[in-house]
């Protein structure tokens, strides 16, 4: 039982460290409205 819980610790201390890794990581959640960044890319000209 204590491995399970040893091996549990240790993933999550992996987790945490790549995602303070990771630079800028958004973990809010769905953005609605005027938070909303994501852009299509515009059209290349013919």
């Amino acid at each position: 039982m204590w491995k399970i819980a040893a091996g549990f610790v240790v993933f999550v201390a992996l987790a945490i460290y790549l995602l303070s890794k990771g630079g800028d990581i958004d973990m809010s959640g769905e953005k609605h409205g005027a938070d909303a960044t994501h852009t299509e890319a515009p059209a290349a000209p013919k």
